[in-house]
């Protein structure tokens, strides 16, 4: 599981983190710190994500 997991965070991480940047300069920020505040919400929010998706994919099969 733990393999799976790791493996769906690369995923879903940089496309969370990419989401939040794309959010941020949509809004107006667009200097360093927002930037990479922004991703690293982004990043801290796939942790959690990750382990759902995880656990139902790993419960389904």
């Amino acid at each position: 599981m733990l393999r799976m997991a790791l493996i769906f965070h690369l995923f879903i991480g940089t496309t969370l983190a990419g989401i939040a940047v794309v959010a941020s300069l949509a809004a107006g920020y667009d200097t360093l710190n927002p930037i990479l505040i922004a991703a690293l919400i982004g990043f801290v929010i796939s942790i959690p994500a990750t382990w759902l998706i995880t656990k139902a994919v790993y419960d389904n099969s």
